[in-house]
């Protein structure tokens, strides 16, 4: 069964070479490109990089290969509805745990990701917080959740679970995922000086790792990327909720 295009298919195939490729290829560069915003608050490059990973499985895979890393419609559409609204409750509890801990400190991870937007809406009021807030949430509902899904739950996933279950294949694309987030979180650029903020950060890239477990939950559940998508979706929803009506 061909999963590879047919000019790829004499360089790659989608077993943990490829998956280990992508891993350090995406890996290296959102994390680079992440750590920018901190220090200059622009995210331009990084939405580029995630339009590149929604390109990746075009780019890269056949029509067989697209629905071996769950590019498919899904099995129960209510399920797809429902995983976003369990992100939404993921995030949440996110949000809720790091103001139990860290309150309005910079050790808080949605008060530092707030920080970084703060140039960035430098000139937002009471009358176009609301456009604001919904620009934000249509750009952070779509290119990262749909980027995200389908190279680290779909493709990444697929390359791992070509020599391991899918279990296993799981915590390893997960733990490569949550390990990016360091860039978001935990490496910081505070007073004109990067910080790694040792335990906030560790607790930060466990939690991003169980949210990643819970989107490949969502795609197993719904049989389709879309779950994590669409899970990915409401979590992205609610934290941008709580940067722009609770934090800032």
């Amino acid at each position: 069964m061909r999963y590879i295009k047919e000019q790829w298919q004499n360089k790659i195939k989608l077993d943990p070479k490829l998956g280990l490729f992508l891993i350090l290829f995406f890996g290296i560069a959102r994390f680079l490109l992440l750590l920018n915003p901190n220090q200059t608050t622009s995210y331009g490059l990084v939405l580029l990089l995630f339009l590149a990973m929604i390109i990746a499985p075009i780019v890269l895979l056949t029509d067989k290969g697209k629905v071996a890393i769950g590019y498919n419609r899904p099995k129960n559409h209510f399920k797809v509805f429902t995983s976003f609204l369990y992100g939404i409750v993921a995030s949440s509890i996110i949000f809720f745990l790091g103001h139990l801990i860290y309150k309005d400190s910079m050790s808080n991870w949605f008060v530092y990701i707030a920080h970084t937007y703060e140039s960035n809406l430098a000139g937002m009021t009471p009358e176009n917080k609301f456009n604001l807030f919904i620009t934000y949430a249509l750009i952070g509902m779509t290119f990262s959740p749909i980027g995200e899904e389908l190279l680290y739950r779909g493709i990444i996933h697929r390359c791992f679970s070509y020599r391991y279950d899918n279990n296993q294949a799981s915590i390893i694309t997960n733990v490569a995922y949550a390990i990016t987030y360091l860039a978001q979180f935990g490496i910081v650029f505070i007073d004109n000086q990067w910080q790694f903020l040792f335990l906030p950060a560790l607790l930060w890239v466990f939690l991003m790792y169980l949210t990643g477990r819970l989107f490949y939950t969502f795609r197993e559940k719904t049989g389709s990327i879309f779950g994590a998508i669409f899970g990915h979706a409401g979590f992205n929803f609610a934290m941008l909720f709580y940067i722009f009506y609770v934090i800032l």
